[in-house]
């Protein structure tokens, strides 16, 4: 209900990040991905709910995101916010299950994703090519933060035309 306090975990991961050696796969530039929007009418903004917490830990590390609370000890099955290469691990996903549309139909960068059209016939078609992509890696979009066709919209902190 609105209005209403929600309790989340909060686990400091300090210990098991340092354990770990820094992934040093690259984020996207903002800056490239701001001027691959220019030029293109029909843009749709998709955003990843919850994203990291849509990838599956595997079995192995799921142990090591164990915490314990006075109800017992849990761990963590989906990756959980916090861990050094979250977000590293995130945006490999994106970039792998979205190689065919990136730079073409699609920007993407981490739960942000901005699907771009010179059409409204195309900006359908390519709606429906990520929707399809969505699916087949099992990722949920945030329906309030998402929008369809617009000519002009936020996306990475800039207004684009």
């Amino acid at each position: 209900q609105e209005g209403r306090w929600k309790l989340e975990n909060c686990i400091d991961f300090k210990d098991l990040n340092k354990a770990y050696p820094k992934d040093l796969y690259p984020l996207p530039e903002i800056d490239w991905k701001i001027e691959s929007l220019m030029g293109f009418q029909y843009k749709c903004l998709l955003d990843a709910y919850k994203g990291y917490h849509q990838i599956q830990m595997t079995k192995k590390d799921e142990e090591k995101t164990a915490f314990h609370t006075e109800e017992g000890v849990f761990c963590y099955t989906k990756m959980p916010f916090g861990l050094k290469n979250a977000w590293v691990t995130y945006q490999r996903l994106v970039d792998s299950s979205f190689k065919e549309q990136i730079r073409v139909n699609l920007e993407a960068y981490m739960t942000d994703m901005m699907i771009k059209s010179r059409t409204e016939q195309d900006i359908i078609k390519y709606v429906k090519q990520t929707f399809f992509n969505l699916r087949r890696i099992n990722m949920k979009l945030n329906p309030k933060k998402c929008s369809f066709g617009m000519e002009e919209r936020k996306f990475l902190g800039y207004i684009v035309t």
